[in-house]
């Protein structure tokens, strides 16, 4: 299905498998998703999946600083594509729409849309 990498953040390096349900992701130590970062909401970001289109959709949880994906604020429910880059507080998550076996994997895939989105400075 999809998977949540921690990017960048306390926890960078982490992965959540998504499955076909809601999943909130914040601070409160309740969740299944929970993010170790100051300037992240108890209940920050919902990501919900819809089995009618088969899509995942992120929605901001009222939270005090905001969801951005791709370095854009969200304001209602926007549709998550594969390699999108969710800001919440100083953490970034990649949303991936597939699963990984394991740790290692999420990482690689990671490393791979790294290099696609690098820019080369130029002097």
């Amino acid at each position: 299905m999809a998977s949540i990498i921690v990017t960048s953040g306390p926890q960078k390096g982490d992965y959540y498998p998504l499955g076909q349900r809601t999943n909130v992701i914040g601070r409160d130590e309740a969740l299944p998703i929970q993010i170790l970062d100051g300037l992240v909401s108890r209940k920050h970001l919902q990501i919900r999946f819809d089995k009618d289109v088969k899509r995942y959709y992120a929605f901001d949880m009222k939270s005090k600083h905001g969801v951005f994906i791709n370095g854009r604020k969200i304001n209602k429910e926007t549709t998550l594509a594969d390699g999108d880059q969710i800001s919440i507080g100083r953490t970034t998550l990649l949303f991936a729409d597939k699963d990984f076996d394991n740790r290692d994997s999420a990482l690689s895939h990671f490393k791979k849309v790294g290099e696609r989105i690098h820019t080369t400075r130029r002097g």
